[in-house]
Order: C-alpha cells, then structure tokens, then sequence
C-alpha cells in the first residue's frame, strides 16, 4: 500500500480513537425538584444531559413527601437543581439522607425575593414567596444559574450549554414583552383577579394585574371561614371581573367563591407545576402563554 495512504489511514484511525470518548461520553445526570425547573434543564442541557424531575406533571412540591426511590435515583446524579426560597427544603435534607456529595444549585439564587409583606397582603407575616419564575425575566436567571452550573460539572458542554441558554432567554425575553403588552390593553380598574392560593406575586409585580388569594403562598396554608368571607365582601365591593382555578388546588374553593361573590370562573392558571405533554402547559412557555391567554378571556367584559 501506498505510505502516503498508510500514513493517512493512521491519522484517521487516531482521531476517531481520541474523539470517541467525547462522542460515546454518557449524558450527564441532573435532578430537578420539580417540573418548571426540569424543562429549564432541559432546554439548557439539551441531549448532553438526562434529567430526572422528582415531583412531575401536575403535582404540588409544596406538599411533597421523598420517597426511597427518590434517595436511590440520586445516587448516579451529577447536579441537583432546586429552587430555593423555602420551596423545596425538602430536597435538600433528601440528599443528605442520600449520602449524595455533588453540586446542589439553588437556581433561584441572585433574584430580589418578594415577602407577603412586600405584596401588601398580611403585614405582620414576612414568609418569603417562592415563586419567582411567574416574572419571566426572572426566569432569565434561573437560566442563565443553571447554564453555568452544568458547565462546571461539564466543562466540555461548556460552550453548548451557552447556546443553549441564550436561544432560551431570547424566546423568554420576548414572551417577557408579549406579556406586558398584551396585559397593557386591559384597564387597569379590570387587571385584578382571584387565585386559590397566592402563587402570582411576582407576576402581579412585573405586570402590573392584583391578585387577591385566599390561601396564603404555599398551599399547605388553610384559609379560614372569616377569611374567605372577608374576600367575597371585597369581590363584591371592588367587582373583581373572575376567579381562577389553579392546577394544583382543589376547584370546589375557586367555584364557592365566584358562586357567593358573583365573579365568573375565569379558567384554570397553572402556578407550581406543568401540566402533562397531552395538556396545554407542558413546558414553561406553553404554560405562561396559557395563563396570559387565559387572564385575557376572564378579564373581557362579560358578553
């Protein structure tokens, strides 16, 4: 054979035995607390990760109890990313149950949290509203936390998960925009609405719509008889337009208040967790455009 030929075939066989390892390297596992947090991975982390979310589809972190598979499945993972903010304590204390050893992100970290005191609801309390993703530009955070944490327990996906990252938060940022000027045409006398418990303080802070809840920031919180009859009265007096169901509550709260205070139910937001893939909020973007979507029909004036 030719030594030219030889020489070639040489350099060809090497490369692919140097390149193989990156090409047959095996995804890097990452667990997620729960569902919105798992779709950010997995649009930073795109197939150079597998994650597992350990509270899915249509359940409710707040109230969430480990399991042991939980503790088995983080024993092969890389990076756990939580939210913080109180939201998931849960998993930490799991991890340390787990003997686990890596990275635990707080993906939330760098955001200005808002307190119940700073929503102007009850003054004497001071507990701290985890949910900072219903503010999409907040949600550029969580992102970009998360596109840096997987680089460091990746250097190699480094520059991809970068990418990655930035394609996200140029779709954020216009959902962001599409968001307020949509919310913008509603008179501002109509953007208030009812919620089951009060999960869209962020969202009433970047857009400007009141949300009046009648449970408190984590739906483990009860209301009481002289609470919800105190709501009702201000409904009536303020005539707030509709009242919302959300995903993870039980409805028969939402439909006992619109039925005394003569709002309409407006339609089901979702506020903790994605719906399922067949629903119409299995990813973050679906489940913001929903909610706007949504917000928009209930706040019309009625027919």
């Amino acid at each position: 054979m030719n030594p030219l030929k030889i020489a070639l075939l040489a350099a060809l066989a090497l490369a692919l035995a140097l390149a193989a390892p990156a090409l047959h390297a095996a995804p890097l596992e990452v667990i997620a607390s729960f569902s919105i947090l798992g779709d950010f991975v997995t649009r930073v982390g795109g197939e150079r990760v597998v994650v597992t979310t350990l509270v899915g589809a249509g359940a409710d972190a707040h109230n969430y109890q480990p399991r042991p598979s939980d503790a088995r499945r983080l024993g092969n993972a890389r990076l756990i990313v939580a939210n913080g903010l109180g939201f998931d304590e849960w998993i930490e204390r799991l991890a340390q149950s787990a003997g686990y050893r890596g990275t635990i992100l707080i993906a939330s970290a760098g955001i200005r949290p808002l307190t119940e005191e700073d929503e102007h609801r009850h003054a004497h309390e001071s507990a701290v509203d985890p949910h900072a993703w219903q503010d999409v530009s907040n949600a550029s955070r969580y992102v970009a936390n998360i596109a840096e944490a997987l680089s460091q327990a990746d250097p190699a996906g480094a520059a991809v998960y970068r990418q990655n990252a930035a394609r996200y938060t140029a779709e954020l940022e216009a959902l962001d925009a599409t968001i307020r000027r949509t919310l913008a045409t509603v008179p501002a006398e109509r953007r208030k609405v009812v919620s089951s418990h009060d999960a869209f303080g962020y969202f009433s802070h970047a857009y400007d719509v009141r949300f009046l809840a009648a449970a408190g920031i984590s739906t483990q919180s009860e209301p009481s008889a002289g609470g919800i009859a105190q709501l009702i009265r201000q409904l009536r007096r303020e005539k707030a337009p509709a009242v919302f169901v959300e995903s993870i509550s039980d409805p028969r709260l939402a439909e006992r208040i619109s039925h005394e205070s003569g709002a309409r139910l407006g339609g089901m937001l979702y506020s903790d967790a994605l719906s399922n893939a067949d629903g119409p909020a299995p990813t973050y973007l679906a489940m913001m455009r929903h909610n706007l979507e949504t917000l928009m029909k209930g706040l019309a004036p009625a027919p």
